[in-house]
């Protein structure tokens, strides 16, 4: 794997510029803007009449049913005549604080453990990955559902924390691995024979160099925090005092209208791929760019 050379400033429009490059990158980021047009849209549609388009509470007088879609209700209503497009918008905003939230904390933890228990070694790394193994080998959804049926409000940001704190392991190995090679590179030991601290090197060495790879593993934290979040809503494990993606396929397979509503179902069902797989492309792009082997015949 290239080890770029130690950089304070141009890494990100370098990785971002790698990834433009590849075809499935452009498409992955086309996606991503997408649906964040979405999310910024949402709140400007719902506003138009609340009394209507909110998505729990905004029900159309004029219809008590599901219905398909119309002029005044694009995707349809659910079946208590809810607008399903105002669902969907909503949705995105969920999707993106859920995944972008998770991705940064599991990231950011696995980074920092990665780093220290790669630098410092012995004991230290010895107990960092003692508790990684430890985290790595409780399954996240169990221990999700069985966190959310403890607590009696299941908030949106219980699912967070706890996909957050559990999704950091392989970050922090992978981590780690680099860290041991790059602390034996001649610009380390020359800094630290200049006499910069511990931190110093980690910090300003080490850390802009395993950027590349922190990158990949938070797209790798989204996407499975997106689908881990829609799965959750999909069982009824979700907070229901939201319009995600995974609680719009609960409503419409609890009150029997998953074959007879397909415009009540397809869109968040294709939402969740899409969404899921535009960051999958991003990581892989990165991938790609990180990885000079990949990009062989």
């Amino acid at each position: 794997m290239r080890i770029p050379t130690k950089r304070k400033f141009g890494l990100a429009h370098l990785l971002f510029k790698g990834i433009s490059q590849e075809a499935l990158g452009k498409i992955g980021i086309a996606i991503i803007v997408l649906f964040g047009v979405m999310a910024l849209v949402s709140p400007f549609v719902i506003n138009i009449d609340p009394d209507v388009y909110d998505p729990l509470i905004g029900v159309d007088p004029l219809i008590f049913s599901s219905q398909g879609p119309t002029l005044t209700h694009l995707l349809g209503t659910d079946h208590l005549g809810r607008d399903v497009l105002s669902q969907l918008l909503k949705g995105s905003q969920i999707a993106f604080l859920v995944g972008i939230t998770v991705g940064l904390m599991a990231t950011l933890i696995g980074t920092a453990i990665g780093l220290i228990s790669g630098y410092f070694r012995g004991a230290t790394d010895s107990l960092l990955m003692r508790i990684t193994d430890i985290i790595l080998s409780i399954p996240s959804l169990p221990l999700l559902i069985m966190i959310l049926c403890v607590f009696e409000h299941r908030g949106i940001w219980v699912i967070v924390m706890v996909l957050g704190l559990t999704g950091w392991p392989i970050t922090a190995r992978v981590i780690r691995s680099q860290t041991l090679s790059l602390r034996e590179r001649p610009f380390v030991q020359s800094a630290r024979v200049s006499g910069a601290s511990d931190w110093r090197i980690i910090l300003i060495h080490i850390a802009p160099n395993v950027l590349p790879l922190t990158f990949l593993y938070m797209t790798i934290g989204v996407t499975y925090a997106i689908l881990t979040e829609a799965g959750l809503g999909f069982l009824g494990f979700s907070d229901p005092t939201i319009s995600s993606w995974g609680m719009m396929l609960q409503w419409c397979f609890s009150t029997g209208h998953t074959f007879k509503a397909l415009y009540w179902m397809i869109p968040p069902g294709l939402s969740i791929s899409l969404l899921a797989l535009s960051f999958y492309l991003v990581g892989y792009s990165l991938e790609r760019e990180i990885n000079p082997r990949l990009r062989e015949p």
